[in-house]
């Protein structure tokens, strides 16, 4: 009771009560350490621009007020350069370490200016190109102005252009950078390289383990996954606005705009002209001009004047020789015409070759080859020609257009070697934005429990040819893989057989009865397909052996998001209708692979039937025709990729099958698949079939070996 009587409102009297001066002292001294701490953390995470009072800023670019570096005569020279560099060898990765959105950090030192013991200038005031590369970088996601952060350094020394370079002193200065450290992790850019005589194919200035974006590598300069080979920036990008140009054929074939060629390329090209007449054209430099208009801007061929580089649009080919230098600021003219450039220079590196793929937008001959130019470009295919030229353009825009871009570009194949498991695809490098829709990614993925079903579920759409179904059902009864086959019954006035009258086969055998005569319905997603794997298959195709069903099966499961198939389609433009036709005649092209004999995954079913664009499922069903067309079509919009021919075969139906059994045999039949896909185009808004020349066989299938040494001995040749 006593203790009780030591306590109150304000707690235990035990404890003595603090005295106002204390109280407001305590609060105080709290108050400031809690104020410390925020404002650590807002110093700590706040953006890095206010940190360092060296970066890289619009004043720091200016030319005026920047301090200048006095460079002895026996400053350090870096070493000439380790052509054995590898990015394991010479670069270090650790600089890099791990951060959240896998990009490189770039440091750009600030603007000094250098100059000799006797106040000479080591180079002249940094280049408009260079100031655009450096301020993209520095506007972009790689910069930071942190150097401890940095993972790459990019010096504020211009050596863009070894014309306007001291050699020496270069080296020089930058040795003297702060971070310099033989080179490691250093990026220069050089669009110039070399010199009178010997032109040397990259940067003459030492500059030991530093990475160099170059402009004129060849392949015994080129340090292969080391250095970057970039475009030589042409200034007539920012200068001349040249309209794109739908593809298709121009006035002339080939045409050569450079001008002060070597002598005997001059005289290959002229006799060029000379066997082919008004199809080629040999432009050079103007000789009567008036005065005030530019020489750049124009060329001539004997009185003739044409405007350049607008003139490049009027050719299907542009020749691209070599120079003095391999790398040549034609080349970007010419891609920003639209033109397929034909490159002449052996040994070339051609820009950003090491994510771009050149074959899609030029075509290169060796030096020896040039008389032979004109027969081999007439080999290649008009709708091939007609891509190139739309890759060509578009590789200028992404890639060429700007200092900007090539800037980033070579930054992104720097960060996609440091971070590959982040690296961008080959599909986002070279697929223009015209394939690149918004709805275009795989759809498939690794489930995350197992199909029910291994192998593959045959579904055999049909009406009531039944003798045929029955052979076609005993053919893919015998492919290894087999899970199951289902039926499709189409025929509503007509009872399939009895069960005692179907073969007996090894694998489950289910029959579906339709509601209605559709052709959709062999596309609908049925529960019981329990594989990932469809075949779907007519039941007159009875001609596949088992050996040529199982190997579709293997390349289909190395290609799920494919469709894997037989029989081989075509679609053309035709230049004097102006729309689209399809072609069935064996040609050395493929764009679609028919459903009557073709693997996919049972995905597509889904999409077919309940996320087919527009009206496009109807006006299949109301045809009956076309749904093979639909699903390639369907397929190649969601991934953005072409189909898989596979084996040599050609023919594949019964030989008794006659005209009236065979819908494909109809003398309408070709009319109406070429409105489908018109139709189809203008649903899709685009046309996103892709043409492709090859198709998969087995390994040995053609080779001289013993039959029970191939895998697959029993592939038809027709």
């Amino acid at each position: 009771m006593c203790a009780s009587a030591k306590y109150n409102t304000r707690g235990p009297a035990l404890i003595p009560r603090m005295k106002t001066k204390h109280r407001i002292y305590y609060i105080t001294l709290f108050s400031i350490v809690l104020l410390g701490l925020i404002a650590t953390g807002m110093f700590q995470f706040w953006p890095h621009s206010i940190e360092s009072s060296s970066d890289w800023t619009v004043e720091k670019r200016s030319v005026h007020d920047v301090p200048v570096v006095k460079l002895p005569a026996d400053s350090p020279i870096p070493e000439r350069g380790d052509l054995s560099c590898r990015m394991h060898t010479c670069f270090d990765v650790y600089r890099c370490g791990f951060n959240p959105k896998n990009k490189i950090k770039v440091y750009i030192y600030s603007l000094k200016k250098y100059v000799d013991e006797y106040g000479t200038l080591v180079s002249n005031t940094i280049s408009r190109e260079y100031n655009e590369l450096l301020t993209a970088i520095s506007d972009s996601e790689f910069y930071t102005d942190d150097v401890n952060r940095a993972c790459l350094f990019v010096p504020s020394i211009d050596v863009l252009n070894q014309n306007a370079l001291r050699i020496k002193e270069t080296a020089q200065a930058l040795a003297q950078l702060s971070r310099w450290d033989r080179g490691t992790n250093h990026l220069l850019f050089n669009m110039l390289p070399g010199g009178p005589p010997d032109y040397n194919t990259a940067l003459d200035v030492p500059r030991d383990r530093a990475l160099l974006a170059g402009g004129g590598f060849s392949t015994w300069t080129y340090r292969q996954g080391y250095d970057v080979s970039i475009p030589v920036y042409s200034p007539l990008s920012g200068e001349v606005d040249l309209p794109e140009r739908g593809p298709g054929p121009r006035r002339y074939f080939i045409l050569s705009s450079q001008m002060a060629l070597h002598p005997e390329y001059r005289l290959e090209l002229e006799a060029l002209q000379a066997e082919n007449g008004e199809s080629v054209l040999i432009l050079d430099k103007c000789t009567n001009l008036s005065d005030g208009v530019p020489a750049v801007r124009k060329r001539c061929y004997k009185n003739q004047v044409f405007d350049y580089p607008q003139v490049l649009q009027e050719s299907t080919f542009c020749v691209v020789l070599r120079g003095a230098r391999l790398g040549q600021a034609v080349l970007s003219d010419v891609l920003q015409a639209g033109c397929v450039p034909v490159i002449i220079a052996d040994s070339y590196i051609l820009p950003f070759s090491e994510v771009l793929d050149w074959k899609r937008a030029s075509v290169v001959i060796p030096e020896e080859k040039m008389p032979e130019m004109y027969s081999i470009l007439q080999s290649i295919p008009q709708r091939q020609i007609e891509e190139m030229q739309r890759q060509a353009r578009w590789f200028w825009e992404a890639y060429f257009r700007s200092m900007k871009a090539i800037a980033l570009a070579t930054l992104q194949i720097i960060n996609d070697r440091i971070y590959p498991y982040a690296a961008i695809s080959y599909e986002e490098w070279n697929d223009p934005p015209a394939v690149k829709w918004s709805s275009v990614s795989n759809p498939l993925f690794l489930p995350l429990i197992p199909p029910q079903s291994q192998g593959f579920t045959a579904v055999v759409l049909t009406y009531d040819r039944v003798e045929s179904l029955f052979r076609v059902i005993t053919e893919v009864s015998k492919v290894p893989s087999l899970s199951k086959l289902l039926v499709v019954w189409n025929n509503q006035n007509k009872n399939p057989p009895e069960d005692s009258l179907w073969p007996k086969i090894r694998v489950p055998l289910k029959v579906v009865r339709t509601a209605e005569n559709k052709l959709s319905n062999r596309f609908f997603p049925y529960d019981e397909i329990e594989t990932e794997a469809v075949l779907a298959i007519d039941d007159d195709i009875i001609m596949l052996t088992s050996d040529e069903l199982q190997f579709g099966y293997e390349v289909w499961r190395e290609f799920p998001d494919r469709l894997v198939g037989y029989p081989g389609r075509l679609h053309l433009w035709d230049h004097e209708m102006n729309k689209w036709k399809y072609e069935s005649e064996w040609t050395n092209e493929v764009s679609m692979v028919l459903t009557g004999a073709a693997f996919y995954h049972k995905y597509f079913n889904y999409l077919y039937t309940y996320k087919m664009p527009g009206d496009i499922k109807n006006w299949v069903d109301a045809h009956m025709n076309c749904e093979d067309i639909a699903m390639n079509f369907l397929v190649a919009n969601v991934t953005g990729k072409s189909v898989i021919k596979v084996t040599p075969r050609k023919k594949f139906k019964c030989p008794e099958c006659t005209a009236i059994d065979g819908l494909s045999l109809d003398q309408t039949h070709m009319v109406e698949r070429s409105e489908c896909i018109n139709k189809f185009a203008s649903v899709f808004g685009t046309m996103p079939l892709k043409v492709v020349e090859h198709r998969a066989d087995p390994v040995l299938y053609k080779d001289d070996f013993p039959e029970k040494l191939k895998s697959f001995p029993n592939i038809g040749s027709l």
